[in-house]
């Protein structure tokens, strides 16, 4: 098999894959030039980084509101005039976030539904030690205890998950209820599926209209 360039500098040379010292020697210095090429790119790209970060620049990907648990703060100082691009600065995040966290109150809006209408709800992947820890109390009431009934098992490896549908007030009630899971005296996995659900319901809240 032979590789050879049709046009250009090196279409002279009639086989790029030929074993031949001379051929080697072109190759690697095109390879090398390549690199060179690259590391160049690198030291540029490591020193622009380096003046944006002296300057207080802050890379990589931006927070979501609900990660920074300011979601009722930026709200409430939009609703007294704070503007979008304020809220963006103060919390060093993107303005389509504050848009999203304040979506049912920018102008335009529709208005929200009345009493009357059916609850809105919303699907959250509940961590299995959660699901475990609240089937075990007995003090859940009976609109916390159906919407577990009614929760979706979802099998992950040795564990499992459960889908729960139901209003963002009655999971806010079971996330208060597994509070214990969170404790100082709670083992490491508790904690972490305790801030799993905590963060999911957080991200299926501000993900609704008007959340």
């Amino acid at each position: 098999m032979k590789l050879r360039v049709l046009s250009g500098a090196l279409s002279g040379i009639t086989d790029l894959a030929a074993r031949d010292a001379t051929t080697t020697m072109l190759v690697n210095v095109l390879v090398s030039v390549g690199q060179f090429q690259r590391d160049i790119q690198n030291e540029l790209t490591r020193e622009g980084l380096a003046a944006a970060w002296a300057k207080g620049t802050k890379s990589g990907r931006r927070p979501q509101i609900a990660q920074l648990g300011v979601v009722d703060d930026v709200r409430q100082a939009y609703r007294i005039g704070t503007s979008i691009a304020a809220l963006a600065r103060a919390h060093g995040v993107s303005r389509g976030a504050i848009r999203t966290a304040v979506a049912d109150l920018l102008p335009g809006h529709p208005e929200k539904p009345t009493a009357t209408t059916e609850p809105e709800t919303v699907i959250v992947e509940m961590p299995g030690k959660i699901a475990r820890h609240l089937h075990g109390r007995d003090d859940l009431d009976d609109a916390q205890r159906q919407a577990l009934r009614h929760g979706r098992t979802v099998r992950r490896g040795q564990g499992y998950s459960l889908h729960v549908t139901t209003t963002p007030e009655i999971h806010h009630a079971m996330l208060r209820a597994a509070a214990p899971l969170n404790a100082e005296r709670a083992s490491s996995a508790d904690r972490k599926a305790y801030r799993i659900y905590r963060e999911r319901l957080n991200n299926a809240t501000i993900d609704r209209p008007g959340g």
